[in-house]
């Protein structure tokens, strides 16, 4: 369970890391298992796009990043099921969220290969799938060390309590927040272990830089929300989550069907 200063730090600044969530028996079987993911299904060309590349990237590393992500590991592989279920982390979650059940929402893995891992400009993950509130966590867990050089995930400290922000967005362009304004050179890097799970609102803004390592940056978000906090479109609209802790509760208007999709 987290401390009292875990919880604190949290709500002051939006993100905290979690160390060594999963043990090393779990996160082998839970990297092998990724490896022929990526090797079979992942898609390779997911870097994204915009002209805020131009800000972050100098030319020779705008030409070479690359990003492979995919949705939905628990489709493909039991490791990933069973991480997902980790009842340390749904506890955890469960105090952050201060709620008695926590869903969850999505599972979408970012990996960075060597030295040509693409970056992430600064945003928050509300465009992708906006809820009504901010009841909703994204966790990064943590397949290999990230550090500043592999391009770890940065934070700016307190932003989720700005709420909602409007987001640059486009047909040639990956949400994100003016370059100007929202810098990842004013961001604090969050370091973390392989086996470390790093938290953080839906509102805190983060990004991240090209990974200039000779490893992997292998890291997958699992989105987890209190259930009475409703999604209003985007990634997994529609469909129900797996209840990690406790029971679902009723919530006016929601109801699933024999199909196993929201009705109402």
């Amino acid at each position: 369970m987290l401390t009292k200063e875990q919880i604190a730090f949290y709500h002051e600044n939006g993100y905290l890391r979690i160390e060594q969530v999963y043990d090393p028996a779990e996160l082998r079987a839970m990297s092998e298992e990724l490896d022929y993911i990526i090797q079979n299904f992942a898609n390779w060309g997911a870097a994204w796009r915009g002209p805020w590349r131009k800000v972050v990237m100098n030319e020779e590393e705008d030409s070479k990043a690359t990003l492979v992500a995919i949705h939905e590991m628990q489709h493909y592989a039991a490791a990933w099921t069973r991480a997902l279920m980790n009842q340390r982390l749904a506890d955890s979650l469960g105090q952050l969220l201060d709620s008695e059940c926590v869903e969850m929402h999505h599972m979408t893995l970012h990996a960075k290969p060597p030295d040509a891992g693409a970056p992430f400009p600064m945003h928050q993950d509300l465009p992708f799938y906006p809820h009504v509130d901010g009841r909703y966590l994204d966790t990064l867990v943590h397949v290999d060390d990230a550090d500043e050089v592999s391009g770890c995930i940065k934070f700016l400290p307190g932003t989720h309590k700005l709420g909602k922000l409007t987001h640059i967005l486009g047909p040639e362009t990956s949400p994100h927040l003016p370059t100007d304004q929202f810098r990842l050179e004013d961001a604090v890097s969050v370091p973390a272990k392989a086996g470390d799970v790093v938290v953080f609102s839906i509102w805190t803004v983060h990004g991240s830089n090209v990974n200039h390592s000779g490893k992997w940056r292998r890291i997958v978000r699992i989105g987890y929300r209190d259930p009475h906090n409703l999604q209003e479109r985007g990634q997994a609209m529609g469909r129900p989550g797996i209840i990690v802790k406790g029971v679902r509760p009723k919530v006016e208007g929601q109801q699933i069907n024999v199909y196993g999709n929201w009705t109402g």
